[in-house]
Order: structure tokens, then sequence, then C-alpha cells
């Protein structure tokens, strides 16, 4: 696989280590898209990219409410029927982060200000990030200016955002303009558009607007004669998707300095502006308290009205109460998810920031799903993937399994939009989009989108792996049992009993995870994932069918399932066809990969990747090479499919066809390598995933973070490393040291238990703090762990 830059590359005079903060200690213009995306606040619902408060310089303006977007018309070049006819994009909202300061009618901007002091930093354990900096000013004050920023993890539609200021030397004039500013297709205020919004051909990044997308429906100036400059704010809808929204904001100024203050509402810009007479060391605060309201079709004025509310309670609470909020919401999260390292500062830092920005991306998603870019950016246009379920929920069904719950029931709420595309595409059952917003699919290219067909076993796994770590029967009852027989019956359908003799059943023109390789006979990804996936959903059929008689009459009207129907499930299963090569002791990713011919990789430059942007895919097509590798993902997702030595023969194949093109790649093959045995690959690729977005080694983290491959980082650690693995009635740890690393320690929540695994290299202790006791797999014996107590076992 291709080595990419790893920590190496990151310049540690301007990012040091630290274990519980990010920071930086220098600015520079060369990597704005790199930092506004590392220092990104968000919730999961409200995210904004870590932009300057003077709105200049930036890389990609942006401000995102989770599934706020336009919709347009897909113009293919050549249409067929079923095609994705609806894109869709997620909308950059009204910027509230600007508050512009003037010393002597002088700007601070960055890009040419005299510091004296820099520091950004965002506290993972605060969850406020600041900045924090001593300017010289052209007429030679020295002005000390912090500003903090905060998205609220405890509260879905607030921000709180503070700036101070204070003149070491001196009296000054100082103005703050503080704005609420409406940007059009990624403008700038001064009419510059971005870098990143639409620029180039790589199909990672956000699609272009040709059109206005937010319509002016609502400006409100509330109690103009409050001190503060009273409330303010704006309401929109889409031109094309009628979704709506609505910002507001409203100050609170704490200074002895005299204060002037006039508020302006326009359609796009909405702005108040403080003049102070200042004094020498009088500092001056202001705080900010934001809030977005977004609905599907609801008036923006009634939810300008919800924006009110939202600020009032915020204001009655303070700033002060807010933040130790944030800071007790963060406390249970690092309790039941932190990960910890002994003898690796770095790693312990990058861990936690790829945690923390899981925490950012899940916490208020109140059923929405997670992009793949989370609210960090509107790379691949803010679409939903596979990668939430198979990467990020199982994180979240150990960690916080509420948010997972909320996850799946935002795929089943999803579910009618998924039978109409089954029927489109002339199959029975529920087909889920590639990706999607709205539900719709928004995959104009087909061979590697709508061809996915896995998408469902993805969703399917997240399914199995929340009801393992939780025991929710009442959500299998209710939603989950559904979900599994419209996936199940859609690749019984899907798939075929051969009819040349063979008894095999097959699944023909699909396209598995590696989109290198697209529309092929017998993908064995596919077919191990709907061979579970059926398999699976026959067995909680029948589950409920004996121990809850009520809920499978009810399945049974909703979904019209017939007694045998759960009989041709395991008929296809028994008979699928999972390719394997005798000569090579190997399973090929498909029918025909064998046939290929072999990716020259001697003679493919460095700057030649990824592939997708340099060659033709139909050249791609022709090879054996891969973006990532179908083959090592089956064997970690469904691992008791394959014995140890195929394990190793697939792994020792298919690594040096890989190139790592795709983002989730790396955590993939860190856990295969450990769990082969293969340590120095195992560490060698876990540093490719830990690192990927500080180091920017895909050179596309300033279009997001890659949330699944944060999710894919815990998933190293824990299985990987750590070597979990939960069949739902039995937690087996098998664990593997890293030789870098003393110790690791990482928690579990299962079945209502808090568990704590320390790792070393004896093997691990698992202790049960709190909750019911845990059944834990010791060599051939199953130990019952009571709460308070422990068990020990070897490494693998």
């Amino acid at each position: 696989m291709k080595i990419r830059p790893g920590k190496a590359s990151i310049p540690r005079h301007r990012f040091p280590v630290e274990p519980w903060r990010l920071v930086e200690t220098e600015p520079d213009e060369r990597d704005l898209g790199l930092t506004e995306t590392l220092f990104a606040n968000g919730n999961g619902y409200i995210g904004m990219r870590a932009n300057p408060s003077e709105g200049r310089n930036a890389h990609t303006h942006g401000t995102y409410l989770n599934g706020f977007h336009e919709t347009w018309d897909i113009k293919h070049a050549e249409n067929a029927f079923a095609f994705a006819k609806t894109g869709q994009t997620i909308v950059d909202v009204p910027d509230a982060k600007l508050m512009k300061l003037y010393v002597d009618d002088e700007p601070l901007l960055l890009a040419n200000a005299e510091l004296q002091h820099y520091e950004r930093a965002v506290d993972f354990r605060t969850g406020v990030s600041h900045r924090d900096l001593v300017w010289r000013t052209p007429a030679g004050k020295i002005v000390h200016v912090r500003t903090e920023r905060m998205v609220a993890l405890a509260h879905r539609h607030l921000a709180v955002f503070s700036l101070e200021v204070t003149i070491e030397n001196g009296d000054a004039p100082i103005v703050v303009s503080s704005q609420l500013l409406n940007r059009q297709d990624g403008e700038d205020e001064y009419h510059v558009r971005s870098a990143a919004l639409g620029e180039g051909r790589d199909p990672r990044q956000a699609s272009r607007f040709d059109h206005r997308v937010l319509e002016p429906r609502e400006q409100r100036h509330a109690d103009p004669d409050d001190p503060a400059g009273g409330e303010v704010s704006l309401g929109y809808r889409c031109v094309n998707s009628g979704m709506t929204m609505a910002a507001s904001y409203r100050h609170e100024v704490q200074t002895d300095c005299e204060c002037e203050v006039e508020t302006s509402v326009g359609h796009d810009l909405a702005k108040t502006v403080f003049t102070f007479d200042a004094h020498e060391g009088q500092t001056i605060r202001l705080v900010k308290y934001v809030a977005y309201h977004s609905s599907r079709g609801v008036p923006p004025q009634e939810l300008a009205d919800r924006c009110h509310r939202t600020i009032e309670r915020a204001r009655d609470v303070g700033r002060d109460a807010l933040y130790a909020e944030q800071r007790e919401w963060l406390d249970e999260f690092w309790a039941r998810s932190d990960v910890e390292v002994v003898g690796d500062p770095a790693a312990q830092q990058a861990i936690r920031l790829n945690l923390y920005h899981l925490a950012q991306a899940t916490a208020r998603t109140h059923e929405q799903g997670v992009a793949a870019k989370a609210v960090t950016a509107g790379g691949y246009d803010g679409h939903y993937f596979w990668d939430t379920e198979v990467y990020v929920l199982p994180f979240l069904a150990y960690t916080n399994p509420d948010a997972a719950r909320k996850l799946l029931r935002f795929r089943y709420r999803m579910l009618d939009k998924a039978r109409e595309r089954a029927t489109e595409l002339s199959q029975k059952g529920a087909l889920y989009p590639w990706r999607t917003i709205n539900g719709e699919e928004a995959s104009a290219y087909y061979a590697a989108g709508t061809a996915q067909y896995h998408i469902n076993a993805g969703i399917m796994y997240a399914l199995e792996r929340y009801l393992y770590a939780t025991g929710d029967v009442e959500f299998l009852a209710d939603e989950g049992a559904e979900m599994l027989v419209e996936t199940a019956r859609l690749y019984e359908d899907l798939g075929f009993f051969g009819t040349n003799g063979s008894t095999h059943f097959h699944i023909h023109g699909v396209t598995g995870p590696d989109e290198y390789t697209t529309v092929v006979n017998d993908n064995l990804y596919t077919n191990v994932m709907a061979r579970f996936t059926m398999r699976y959903a026959a067995r909680c059929v029948a589950f409920l069918r004996e121990f809850a008689p009520d809920s499978y009459a009810r399945l049974v009207r909703r979904t019209g399932l017939t007694d045998d129907e759960p009989l041709g499930w395991h008929r296809a299963c028994d008979a699928m066809y999972l390719p394997y090569d005798e000569d090579l002791g190997i399973h090929p990713q498909d029918a025909s990969f064998l046939d290929k011919e072999r990716w020259d990789f001697s003679e493919t430059p460095s700057d030649k990747y990824p592939l997708l942007l340099h060659y033709h895919p139909l050249v791609i097509y022709r090879f054996q090479v891969l973006k990532q590798a179908d083959v090592v993902l089956a064997m970690f997702l469904r691992r008791e499919v394959f014995t140890d030595d195929q394990k190793r023969r697939n792994f020792d194949y298919y690594d040096p066809l890989t190139t790592g093109d795709s983002s989730l790649s790396a955590c993939v093959q860190s856990i295969a390598a450990a769990d082969i045995g293969y340590d120095d690959l195992a560490w060698k690729y876990f540093e490719q995933s830990l690192y990927l977005d500080l180091s920017d080694a895909h050179q596309n983290t300033s279009d997001g973070m890659h949330i699944a491959n944060a999710g894919g980082v815990w998933a190293a650690l824990v299985h990987g490393f750590g070597g979990m693995n939960d069949n739902g009635e039995v937690l087996t740890v098998r664990p593997r040291l890293p030789e870098a690393w003393q110790a690791l320690t990482y928690h579990l929540h299962r079945h209502g238990s808090d568990i704590t695994v320390r790792v070393d290299a004896d093997g691990a202790t698992i202790e049960v703090t709190a909750g019911n006791p845990v059944p834990v797999r010791s060599g051939d014996d199953i130990v019952l762990v009571e709460p308070g107590s422990s068990a020990r076992v070897p490494p693998a």
C-alpha cells in the first residue's frame, strides 16, 4: 500500500504535542483549509469551520446544519431508466462567526498583522476553542485579543462566541462589527470565491450551485433599545428543496468603557456595531449567543421564534454555566470513550483529536445521519454513506448507545424510500441509496454508486453491532426487524441459483467497497455480507416468532412476511458462492479478478495518486489494483468465515495491490494485520490512519474531517491492538500491544455494564466497574466477571 505522509510531516514547532489539546503556535496562510477543519466546532447538527472572526483570510467559509440541503436536477449526458434524478448538496448557511475588530480604524487581519504572540487551541476536555494573540497595530498600540467559540454539545441549536480586547499601552477607539452574513455560493463578503468550492475535478469536493440558493423570507430586529443592540434574526427558504432555516444572535457587553451601539438588518447581512472609547488596561468583553433552527418546510418566521427561545434560555443560564455544562458532557464522554496509551504522547494527542471529532459529529444528530465529513465542511456534498454504519456506529454502540439508536432510526425512516428505489431497479425488498441526504439516490455514476448493493448489509451489520452491545430487543421488534426483512428480500431476489449444473447461489452485476473494480460477478465482500444479512434476518424473525408473538404479528402486517420466506433466505445462504482459488489458497475479490493484469506500481509516479484523479475509470477497471481491499474488510467484519491461514494468504495477496487511495483503507489493514500477527504492518497502517487528517495525508482534509476514519482509529485500537470481539453472548479479548507502547486502556459500555480493559505486554485485565456481570472468554472457559472484579487474559 502506498506510504503517505505521517506524523513525521507534522511541523511540531507549530503544532506541539499536548495530550488534551490541539495547539497552533503560528498562523500560516498556506494551510488554512487544513486548520479550518482540524479546529472546527460542531455538535452533530451545527458545524462551523475555524474561519477567523475577522472574515478574511479563509480557505473555505463554512457554517452547516446537518441535513439542510438544496436539490438540483442531475444532468446525464446519456440518460437511462432509473438513473439517479436529484442531486443534493449541503448548504452553507449564514455565518455568525464574524466579529470584526478595528483599533484606530485599522482592521485586524492575520495575513498582515504584526503579532507578538499567537496561540490557537481546542481543548478536548472543555469543548471550547480559543485564539489568543497580542497585536501591534500600525499606530504602535499593543492590543491583547482573545476569542472563544463553543458549539454546545448539550444543546442542539446553540453556539456561544466571546471576544475580549485590552489595549496595553494608551487609549484608542475600538470598533467591533458583529455580523450575521449570508454568503452566496461560497463567496466571502468581498465577493471573492472560496478556493475549495467546485474548483478542479475532485469528486470528493462539494458541488457548485448555479443559482441563488437561499431566498430571504424573514428579517427581524427585536428589542432595539437594548444597550447591547437587541436580537437579530434572518430567515431563508431553499429555492428547490423548500427547506427553511433561521439564525439569530444577541449580545452581552461587559466593560467600563463608554460604548455606542448601532444595529442594521438587511436581506443578507445583519450587523451590530459597537464603538468603544477604550482606555489603557480596560478590557472589553462581548458575548454573542447564536441559535440556528432548520426544517423541511416550517415557515422561517416560526423558526426565528424558536431561535429566540433558544437564545433566551442561554442568556438566562449564562456563558459560564454553559461552559460548565459543556465540560460535564465531555467528562461523561471521555469516561466511556477515552483510549489511553502509555509511552507515546504524540499518538495520545492524535487519538483524542479523532475521538473528539467523533463526539462533535454525533452528539446532537437527533435522528439525522452522520455525513462523510460530518459538519466540518461541504466535502462529498454533505452526503451520508455506508461509512457511518460500518465505522462510526460500532463506536457509538459501545460508548453512546443512545446516539447509535438514533442513527439506526434515521435509516429506518428512510425505509420507504429504499423500497421505492428497489422497485425502480426491478427488485423486491428495499435498496438503500449509496449516497444521499434526503433518502433518494444522489450518485450519478451508477457503476461506483447504485451498484454497491452492499450498503444494505453495512446497515444490518450496524444493527447487529448495536444489538450485541445493548440487547435492545425493543428496537429490533419495533423497527430493526422490518429493515432486516426488506434487505434480506432484496439479496434473495438479487441473486440466483446457477443454471449450468452448479448448485451455488450467485450475485452478479455489483460493485464492492473497492471502487476500482466495478459491476462484477460474485464480489466476495458482497456475497459474504449478503449471506450474513439473510441469516441474521432469518434468525431475528425466528426469535420474534417464538418469544414476541405480538411483535412478530405486527412485522407480518407491515411487511407481508410469509412463513416460507426465511426458509428461502436459508437456502440462498447455504448455497452462497464464495470465490476461492485452490492454487493460490485465496479468495478472489470477484469471479474475474484474477484474470486481470496486475497494476504496475513501479511505473506509477507518486504524483499520480489517488489514481481516480489521474486515470480514466476504464483504465483502472482493467487491472488488479485496489482503492481498498474488499476481502480484507470482509475478514474483519465477518471474521468467523475465514480460517487463520486464509486470512494470512488473503492479506499477503491483496496488500501489495492496495493503493490506500480510500481513507477507509489503512485502519482496516491495521486491524487485519494485527489479527494475523503482522505486528509491524499493523503499526504502520495504524499510524497512517491515526495521523491521516492531522498530517493531511490525503491532501483533502481542507474538504472536511474523515469521520469514518476517526471511527476506524477507534476500531484499530479496540478490535485490532485491543483484540476485542463480541458475539452478543461472550466478550473475547485477544490483545496485541504495539512495541512502542507500554500500556493501552479502553472502555466499553455493554448491556448496561461499564467495562475497562487494560492491555500490557503480558495480556489484558478486564474489569467490570459498574452494572451487570459480564461473560468473558478466558482460554476455553467462560468467566462471569462481577462488578468490582476483573479477569486476566493472555496476549494473542
